[in-house]
């Protein structure tokens, strides 16, 4: 057993992955509700020897911090700019032959029921599949679950994707907004 899941069975957590293997994803995570699941994610992702890649706002990087979450996978975002982080995001899955890129569609751990689309975009541009993630805090679960096959239309796509998260409890459940 490997310190990332010696430390998740310490904290009562349990982490599974049901897709097949697959060597690209969007990984779209959901709920977001605390900087918590960050470390369950980071630790559940390691504890199968495996490494995602992941969005952040950019405020974040910064030294000593900026080099740590770099090393990690980390990808900084600047909100509010108008950067084509997709653009970025595709050309990295281009430019690789294995790559899962986490992405939390909700962009905040505040309510937002405005999700971010650009998971949606980035996937069919690099065509890679969508994956599914969860973290279910009643049942102290995170888990990678399935494979999101899109119909193509952005709006309706989205709206099937919350509708399948709608049975899944944040950390903070009055933080999650669908």
């Amino acid at each position: 057993m490997n310190i990332s899941a010696w430390l998740l069975k310490k904290m009562g957590w349990r982490f599974q992955i049901n897709i097949p293997p697959t060597p690209k994803c969007v990984v779209c995570v959901a709920p977001h509700t605390s900087n918590w699941d960050f470390i369950i994610g980071e630790l559940g992702i390691r504890s199968v020897g495996m490494r995602a890649g992941f969005l952040m706002k950019d405020t974040w990087f910064f030294f000593p911090m900026g080099s740590i979450m770099r090393s990690i996978g980390g990808i900084p975002v600047k909100q509010h700019a108008h950067t084509n982080v997709a653009e970025h995001v595709v050309e990295a899955f281009n430019a690789k032959d294995q790559l899962w890129i986490a992405v939390t569609p909700e962009g905040t751990r505040s309510p937002n029921p405005h999700w971010h689309k650009g998971f949606l975009h980035i996937a069919r541009e690099a065509n890679v599949p969508i994956a599914l993630a969860y973290f279910d805090y009643e049942k102290r679960v995170a888990c990678i679950d399935r494979i999101f096959e899109s119909s193509g239309d952005v709006e309706a796509d989205l709206a099937t994707i919350k509708q399948y998260y709608s049975q899944f409890k944040g950390k903070y459940p009055e933080k999650f907004a669908l």
